[in-house]
C-alpha cells in the first residue's frame, strides 16, 4: 500500500516522551501523517523533542483532535491495536497484506490506544480491523514507540515488496470513508430506533454488528448514499405511522 496513504492516530497517550519516539519510529519507516486524540502537555519541551530526532516535522505537523471518530473520518480502512488477543484478530503482517485491497483507494487508519490500558471496547468497535501483536505471553507488553515501529515495519515491507517484485496492483476501487459510514449509522439508528428494531436502552450492541458488516462489504460512497435514503425514508415512515395511530386513538 502507499505509505502516504496511511494515517497514524495515538489516542490518549499518557506522555510526551511516547508521542516524540514514535514520531521517530514513523518517519523511520516513511510515514508522516500523525493525528492525536487529546495529546499530552509537554510536546513542546526539549526533553520529548529530544526522542524525537530527526522527526520534529512529524511531531510539529501532528494535527489534534477531540475523538477518534472524528480523527478516523476521513478512513476508509480503520485498523485498532489491541494488547488483548482476539480470535479475530490479524497480525501486523496480514494487515500490511491486506491492506490495499481492503482500502481501495482510500486512506487506512492505524490506531493506537493509550500505554496503560489501551483502546476501550468502544473504541475497538469503531475500527473495522483488530490488530494484535503476537508478543510472548511470559512479557507480552509493549512501549509506545515499539507498537507503532512494529506495525508500520510491516506496512513498509509490504510496499516495497510491492515496488519491486509485483508492480502496481489491480486498479482501485472507490471506498466510502469511515466518515461516511458512520453518518449512515448515525442515519439507522433513528430509523432502527423508530420501527422498534433497536432497543434504546443499548442500540450500539447491534448497531456495532452492522458496522462490522459494513467493513467486510467495503461500500461505496454511492452505496452509503442509497443506505442514508433508506434509513432516512423508514424514520419518515415511521412517523407516519405513529401520528396516524395516534390520530386514530
Amino acid at each position: 500500500m502507499d505509505l502516504g496513504r496511511v494515517d497514524v492516530v495515538l489516542v490518549r497517550p499518557s506522555r510526551a516522551a511516547n508521542v516524540a519516539a514514535a514520531c521517530r519510529a514513523l518517519k523511520n519507516m516513511g510515514l508522516r501523517s500523525l493525528a492525536i486524540v487529546e495529546p499530552p502537555a509537554g510536546l513542546d519541551q526539549p526533553e520529548a523533542r529530544a526522542l524525537a530526532y530527526g522527526a520534529w516535522d512529524v511531531l510539529d505537523a501532528a494535527v489534534p483532535r477531540a475523538t477518534l471518530r472524528e480523527a478516523v473520518a476521513g478512513a476508509v480502512t480503520v485498523a485498532g491495536t489491541s494488547g488483548r488477543a482476539h480470535p479475530q484478530a490479524w497480525t501486523p503482517r496480514r494487515l500490511a497484506r491486506e491492506a490495499e485491497a481492503r482500502a481501495g483507494n482510500g486512506r487506512l487508519a492505524l490506531v493506537f490506544g493509550p500505554e496503560a490500558s489501551g483502546l476501550t471496547d468502544e473504541e475497538l468497535a469503531q475500527c473495522h480491523v483488530r490488530v494484535h501483536i503476537p508478543t510472548d505471553p511470559a512479557h507480552p507488553s509493549l512501549n509506545l514507540a515499539q507498537a507503532v515501529l512494529l506495525v508500520a515495519y510491516e506496512l513498509r515491507l509490504a510496499a516495497l515488496g510491492e515496488d519491486a517484485a509485483t508492480g502496481p496492483g489491480p486498479a482501485a476501487v472507490e471506498r466510502a470513508t469511515a466518515g461516511e459510514v458512520e453518518s449512515a449509522l448515525d442515519d439507522l439508528r433513528g430509523a432502527l430506533l423508530g420501527i422498534g428494531y433497536l432497543s434504546p436502552d443499548n442500540p450500539d450492541k447491534i448497531l456495532a454488528e452492522w458496522r462490522a458488516l459494513f467493513a467486510r462489504s467495503g461500500l461505496s460512497p454511492r452505496e452509503v448514499s442509497l443506505l442514508r435514503g433508506l434509513a432516512r425514508q423508514v424514520l419518515w415512515a415511521a412517523g407516519q405511522i405513529a401520528r396516524t395511530s395516534g390520530g386514530d386513538r
